[in-house]
């Protein structure tokens, strides 16, 4: 299985530090944000990834990450989106980087503190379809949201002003090669976009789309306020593990 991260938009949530940098160039402690989905992808034993940016500081993540080697990579490659389509749209440009395999896409401004291993070996298990990872938020109205019939998955619906649950799609998903002819059969959304959510609703339909629960904290980090609150919670964990290594010591 490969990974993809999708590192574009013009972030404009977080403007002015956007004006001069792509969003997942800005730190996030004491890192650069797009070093936090890098890292989980590795801790799944996924060390094939793609990187998709667009706009003017694409070339930024070149001079940042280089090969990729001395973050762990085995192979790291890039792919330029143009224009502002959407999730769907940026991820129809890893076609050719999977090969007909499996891929688990994660948003670059997502960050957590547990670990997608399991997850990540429970859908090398799955014969088929999709998987996605859920967390309950006080915010669902910002994510897409799902909802329940008999502790099963019945729809998944976006950014929904009243919202039918308070668990949230994080920005973590498993595909098999389905779902770039599932890409391109989208019609942009109200907001002109090819979204993600309609991707995952049409595995759902089909009833190849499981799902798991992500463990430890979560957050986007594409305002001010998540972006604050993703900085916060990786110095606390980055003090926690430093506490362990003095008690251990």
């Amino acid at each position: 299985m490969k990974g993809v991260i999708l590192c574009g938009g013009l972030g404009s949530r977080l403007r002015p530090m956007t004006l001069v940098t792509n969003k997942h160039l800005l730190p996030v402690y004491d890192r650069p944000m797009v070093h936090y989905p890098i890292q989980s992808l590795l801790n799944a034993g996924i060390d094939e990834i793609l990187i998709v940016t667009g706009g003017e500081h694409a070339g930024d993540f070149l001079k940042l990450l280089r090969n990729g080697k001395e973050l762990g990579c085995r192979r790291l490659q890039y792919a330029y989106q143009e224009g502002e389509s959407g999730i769907a749209h940026a991820l129809k440009l890893a076609e050719d980087f999977s090969d007909g395999g499996r891929i688990c896409v994660m948003l670059g401004d997502n960050i957590i503190g547990g670990n997608i291993r399991e997850a990540a070996d429970g859908y090398r298990r799955q014969t088929k379809g999709a998987k996605i990872l859920l967390k309950q938020v006080e915010d669902p109205e910002r994510f897409g949201v799902v909802r329940f019939e008999d502790q099963r998955v019945a729809e998944i619906i976006e950014k929904p002003k009243i919202p039918p649950s308070n668990m949230a799609v994080t920005g973590i998903y498993f595909y098999d090669e389905q779902v770039f002819d599932i890409c391109r059969t989208l019609r942009p959304s109200a907001r002109g976009e090819l979204e993600i959510t309609d991707v995952n609703n049409h595995y759902l339909k089909r009833g190849i789309l499981s799902f798991d629960t992500l463990e430890g904290w979560w957050t986007d980090a594409g305002t001010t306020e998540s972006l604050y609150r993703a900085t916060r919670l990786a110095a606390e964990e980055g003090a926690n593990k430093l506490n362990a290594g003095l008690v251990a010591a």
